[in-house]
């Protein structure tokens, strides 16, 4: 027995749902090839793009290095490329390098070298750094070296507490200005100073005493005073 089955009276009929067409990723193309030579686009500058000439198989194309590649392609490089469209190629990453050409990472604009909860360690046989400003910024500083050599216009040092230690210090200037509210020095050996014109001056008290106590004045010896006790 067939039975039919009725729609219920005042049912709501079924919308029929369009069917919206697949989205598809943009299609690229892997090759690996040589960069021949590299030329700035855009004019001369820091900003200007480089672009390269990679050669791959019989095609010559010209690619622009990837943000993430920051190992600057030079000539002769194995490169891998991806091929987005015939006229743009990025360079994603250098394979090989001939022995002897330098190693260069550079990136454009502002870069941060960020490390959370860890060390950073730089080791090389020499560090150069070469900068028009340089900010250090730090909780505690400990620079432990054999030669140390600072050459500079103008050296500023702002600190609560200086302290230095050594064996030998030797100084030349031209013009030394100190300034302090209490100075004390101990000598254990000879104190000498020589000068051509050389004045002590003190507003309350100024006292001289030795076990042996010598003023030589080959022209004149004066002393003035209101007044002066000998003995």
């Amino acid at each position: 027995m067939n039975a039919t089955l009725k729609k219920p009276a005042g049912a709501p009929a079924r919308k029929h749902r369009a069917v919206k067409p697949r989205a598809k990723a943009i299609p690229g193309e892997w090759c690996v090839g040589i960069v021949g030579s590299a030329s700035s686009a855009g004019g001369a500058g820091a900003g200007a793009k480089r672009a390269l000439v990679v050669t791959s198989g019989d095609l010559r194309l010209r690619a622009t290095r990837a943000a993430s590649c920051l190992l600057e392609p030079a000539a002769g490089d194995s490169v891998a490329c991806l091929r987005i469209a015939p006229d743009e190629v990025w360079v994603m990453a250098v394979l090989q390098r001939e022995e002897g050409t330098p190693n260069i990472v550079s990136c454009p604009g502002q870069m941060r070298i960020a490390v959370e909860g860890g060390a950073l360690e730089l080791a090389a046989a020499r560090v150069g750094l070469r900068s028009d400003e340089l900010d250090i910024a730090t909780h505690k500083t400990r620079v432990a070296t054999d030669t140390a050599d600072v050459v500079g216009r103008q050296l500023s040092v702002v600190a609560t507490s200086f302290k230095l230690v050594g064996s030998v210090l030797s100084s030349v200037m031209d013009r030394v200005q100190h300034f302090s509210k209490h100075y004390l020095r101990t000598t254990d050996g000879i104190d000498r100073v020589a000068a051509t014109h050389l004045e002590c001056e003190a507003r309350q008290l100024l006292r001289l005493e030795g076990e042996h106590t010598l003023v030589n004045g080959r022209e004149l010896i004066k002393a003035r005073g209101a007044q002066i006790h000998f003995g």
